[in-house]
């Protein structure tokens, strides 16, 4: 049985085109086949037995069968595909509802095909199978995943064909006997090329208390091995929501268009604070990062969006889009992490760039984590068992992203509370943006467990997709809230301009940074978001810099204490006429040998502070052509 895991492999892709493996493994005893305890599920035979001949419209080798079966076309959107990207990327073997065909030759006497999630009185399986004469006769079985059937004979090492075949009972029609013997296996004796065949062509509907998982299952105890040619449709319903969805997958197509909406409308917003931040001079590369980890969730729906509106099609799929899907919902995941580790150290909001040591970690971690994320893709891929419904985190790569989730929160914490020590004023922010988060942070992890142990298997495919959508659009609409630029948001971190945080980060004596790249303290506090309609009576107060000069510096004045609450420093713009007059005015004060004409007199003016109007200036840029003045 170790070898046949590989097989569904190539069903579960749904290719249009037939596949070949062969197996090797031992052979059963030839034994009749017993009856065993009744089981709750039921195998529904079509309503009349009808003849042991041809079913109409069914011919030996066409590509219809019973129902009116058809193979579907190959989709058009393949063809749009990068053939680079059809190559490198890895097909998965899990593709679950399905149209289903292929070429079975094998030596073992029981073997694996496939799975479904029936729903109750809707589930319906429509077949064509065809193998030669002198292989007769074989079975095909039809196992639940009540514990006593599926779970007890899959993967058990010591139960052979006959023990196997033994959990099921005919009277059931759990069995479906591929000879003209059984009339409902609508079988019937043609020949082609001299070589005599049985084709059969029928189908069955299932019936149980629940949704159930159905596995099938191709068997000839005692024989010398297996072949078929096979072509299986598996349905629920004649819905479009719901004909070719497993009955775990029900209601994720319309989960993943709501949150495609929800996300663009996130989107959008994102870039429209983004261009009044940029306005403002505000636009920090955090917050770039988190409009691109929103675009990224965007594109990921949009293409799991058309992924599962092409399997409602055909019940194939492409599974290329899929997984392009994946890897931009992992990428949008990872940048998402990133930013919130880089503003729990304070990056763009009480620092303007990350220590070497700070930025070595960042990026062994970071990397771990994505060959992690990496791995698991792969390990879903190649290793996840068909024969078995296993959640994504059911794996060693899972739980490496499990520990390394828990190792990143702790991480976070530490660079948080660190912040908060050095920066008290930024608590309005740092407060609320660590409690959300922290919720966060947790959550996946949680959602593991709970899907590993407390969902059930036939509802979890459905109910973990929307969890996860709805813990990434709680991480991105909590940020969204807490970084709009409006007057009434008491927790907006940034209140460095981006033109400013070079000057504001600049080397000390020596080439040292101080305070480890930290902004100075006194540049924060609740800064008045004016509307873009609205001027900005602030630089009424600013006196535009003289042609000829082109350097930039920042000017700070304290303000009275009767102007300024105590404790707190404050910057206000100084007009330039205000500055101590240059030692130019007076020559021979300067330079005693001096035997020019004598300057006019030219009065001094009283040095006055500009007129408060409640609009705190933190940095007033203008030009000067030396030093600036002393303050």
């Amino acid at each position: 049985m170790g070898k046949g895991r590989t097989f569904p492999r190539r069903l579960d892709r749904g290719q249009a085109g037939s596949s070949r493996r062969r197996r090797q493994g031992a052979r059963c005893p030839a034994a009749p086949l017993i009856g065993a305890a009744r089981q709750p599920a039921r195998a529904l035979s079509p309503p009349s037995p009808g003849r042991s001949g041809s079913r109409s419209g069914t011919r030996a080798g066409a590509g219809a069968g019973a129902g009116g079966m058809e193979p579907p076309r190959a989709p058009a959107l393949r063809r749009l595909l990068p053939p680079l990207l059809l190559l490198m990327l890895p097909l998965p073997p899990r593709a679950r509802a399905k149209y289903v065909r292929g070429n079975l030759s094998s030596k073992e006497d029981w073997v694996f095909l496939t799975r479904f999630c029936f729903l109750s009185d809707y589930g319906r399986l429509d077949f064509r199978f065809r193998y030669p004469e002198a292989k007769c006769c074989q079975n095909i079985l039809l196992y639940f995943d009540d514990p006593s059937q599926w779970p007890a004979v899959y993967k058990a090492g010591d139960k052979d064909c006959l023990a196997k075949e033994s959990v099921i009972r005919p009277e059931n029609n759990q069995v479906i006997n591929l000879t003209t013997q059984y009339a409902w296996s609508g079988c019937q004796v043609v020949s082609e090329e001299g070589t005599r065949y049985l084709s059969c062509s029928s189908g069955r509907s299932f019936r149980s208390v629940r949704e159930r998982w159905w596995y099938i299952a191709l068997s000839k105890c005692g024989g010398d091995g297996l072949q078929l040619e096979y072509e299986m449709v598996l349905t629920n319903g004649k819905s479009f929501w719901t004909r070719h969805f497993s009955a775990d997958e029900f209601g994720i197509l319309e989960t993943d268009v709501t949150f495609l909406l929800i996300f663009i409308l996130i989107f959008l917003l994102s870039c429209y604070f983004g261009y009044l931040l940029k306005g403002r001079q505000l636009l920090h590369t955090t917050y770039k990062m988190f409009m691109a980890a929103a675009g990224m969730e965007v594109l990921s729906l949009l293409f799991f969006c058309i992924y599962w509106g092409q399997y409602a099609t055909d019940g194939i799929g492409n599974e290329s889009l899929k997984i392009l899907a994946k890897l931009l919902f992992s990428s949008s995941f990872l940048i998402f992490l990133l930013m919130l580790i880089l503003l729990g150290k304070g990056f763009t909001v009480t620092r303007g760039r990350i220590s070497h040591s700070g930025s070595v970690k960042l990026s062994v971690y970071m990397t771990l984590y994505t060959l992690t994320h990496v791995a698991l893709l792969i390990y879903e891929a190649e290793f996840f068992d068909p024969g078995q419904v296993l959640y994504t985190y059911e794996s060693p790569a899972g739980y490496g992203l499990i520990g390394l989730q828990v190792a990143a929160y702790v991480w976070f914490s530490y660079a948080v509370l660190v912040s908060l020590r050095h920066f008290p004023e930024k608590q309005p922010f740092y407060v609320p943006f660590f409690a959300a988060y922290t919720l966060w942070f947790f959550a996946v992890p949680v959602m593991a467990l709970i899907a590993n142990f407390g969902i059930p298997k036939w509802a979890r495919e459905k109910i973990v997709n929307g969890i996860q959508l709805g813990i990434h659009l709680y991480a991105h609409g909590v940020f969204l809230i807490m970084t709009r630029p409006s007057a009434a948001n008491k927790n907006f971190p940034y209140h460095v301009r981006t033109s400013q945080i070079a000057s504001a980060g600049a080397p000390g004596p020596g080439g040292s940074q101080s305070a480890d790249k930290a902004f100075p303290q006194h540049v924060y506090g609740n800064v008045t978001f004016i509307s873009d309609s609205v001027p900005n009576f602030t630089e009424l107060f600013s006196i535009p810099p003289p042609a000829s000069c082109a350097g930039k510096q920042v000017e700070e004045t304290a303000v009275a204490a009767a102007v300024a609450p105590r404790g707190r420093v404050v910057t206000m713009a100084e007009p330039g006429a205000a500055s101590p007059p240059p030692s130019s005015r007076f020559p021979k004060a300067a330079d005693p040998s001096w035997d020019g004409p004598t300057p006019p007199y030219q009065p001094l003016v009283p040095q006055t502070a500009a007129p408060h109007t409640g609009f705190t200036e933190y940095f007033s840029m203008h030009t000067a052509g030396g030093t600036a003045p002393p303050v």
